[in-house]
């Protein structure tokens, strides 16, 4: 069984931060990629941004100079931080991970419960 355990989430007042954290564990043998994600109340799931094992980033031109990811490929940890945050920032943060090779050798995309992280005016 795989998971990643999201933390972090919770209430800000715009112009202030959060640090999210994804943690992975189970029977993993690598993980390339990880992803962060968010859907707002009413919208569709969108990417935030994304990491791979070599640590290249991409962001969502929405939070681009406001947000860091980063990745510990040892720990299998992920964390987003989050400046200059925004009202519009609310939403229900994912960690996402497309292409996890388990135990088995075998292929997996795996979803995190998510963590919700609310913005206030």
């Amino acid at each position: 069984q795989v998971q990643l355990v999201e933390s972090g989430g919770g209430l800000v007042q715009a112009g202030g931060s959060l640090r999210l954290s994804c943690a992975a564990s189970g029977n993993i043998i690598s993980i390339n990629t990880m992803a962060w994600y968010r859907q707002a109340p009413g919208k569709q799931r969108e990417l935030v941004a994304r990491i791979t094992s070599e640590g290249s980033t991409n962001y969502a031109d929405s939070v681009e100079g406001r947000f860091t990811t980063s990745k510990d490929n040892v720990k299998r940890t992920m964390s987003l931080q989050m400046n200059s945050l925004k009202p519009e920032d609310t939403a229900v943060y994912y960690c996402n991970a497309p292409r996890v090779m388990t135990g088995a050798f075998r292929f997996i995309e795996v979803w995190g419960q998510g963590t919700l992280v609310t913005v206030s005016s």
